[in-house]
């Protein structure tokens, strides 16, 4: 099982300064001990009040490379890119001068693209400094969804990303392909950080807490992890 840590907040505010707060020494500490730190973000609401207030730190952003913990297989210039996402909301004011590291290539395909986006995260910092993850209402977390075509592959693989085709639903939306972190790609980091807003979220989260099949509740692989140093943080 994970190393497992959970905090829950009374309020988004009140998990915003606390998580922008950790980031800020996680990425400060790795920088003064290894001269480089490394950073996985995932796209959503939730963590971007932090990633906007962490884009004004005075912390020395040339020595720090993001990646994305997953993608849509879209065009940056897509509403639903999460490129686009961290680069309006992370990559400002003082992170902008950060390394920037995408899984979205000229490929057609997320399977045709994931060699060359497995190649890109082979040479980052690794293992990752610190991970942060969501979590949907299906038990999703990265783009690992239940029973997604090519999930089987990304929990067993020891390669660090995975193209996955979701099964449509009102969660995944239109655009099922995706480039994810796989789960040996989440374990390979010193702290992953799972972010649950909402009782419908946390009720889902508890569930995966108990046994049942990991296709159904990918966030069940990820919870049973062993020696992951995982922190859940809830809000309402």
């Amino acid at each position: 099982m994970a190393l497992l840590t959970e905090k829950f907040f009374d309020s988004k505010d009140e998990m915003t300064e606390h998580l922008a707060s950790i980031l800020e020494h996680t990425l400060s500490q790795a920088i003064e001990t290894d001269a480089a730190a490394s950073i996985l973000v995932s796209g959503g609401s939730s963590p971007a009040p932090a990633y906007k207030r962490l884009s004004g730190l005075d912390l020395d952003w040339s020595k720090i490379t993001v990646a994305m913990v997953d993608e849509r297989w879209v065009e940056p210039s897509h509403e639903k890119s999460n490129e686009a996402f961290i680069n309006s909301t992370l990559l400002q004011d003082k992170a902008s001068n950060a390394s920037f590291v995408t899984m979205k290539n000229s490929q057609t395909t997320a399977v045709d693209g994931q060699t060359e986006v497995e190649e890109r995260y082979q040479a980052l910092k690794q293992p990752f400094d610190v991970t942060i993850l969501g979590m949907g209402p299906d038990g999703h977390t990265a783009s690992l969804f239940p029973n997604a075509e090519g999930l089987e592959s990304a929990l067993e693989t020891d390669q660090l990303v995975c193209a996955i085709n979701a099964i449509e639903s009102e969660v995944t939306g239109s655009i099922t392909e995706r480039i994810s972190l796989t789960l040996a790609g989440i374990a390979n980091t010193q702290h992953a950080i799972l972010l649950i807003s909402g009782d419908a979220k946390r009720a889902v989260y508890e569930e995966a807490k108990q046994a049942g099949s990991e296709l159904d509740i990918p966030l069940r692989a990820v919870l049973g992890l062993p020696n992951l140093k995982l922190s859940v943080f809830w809000c309402p």
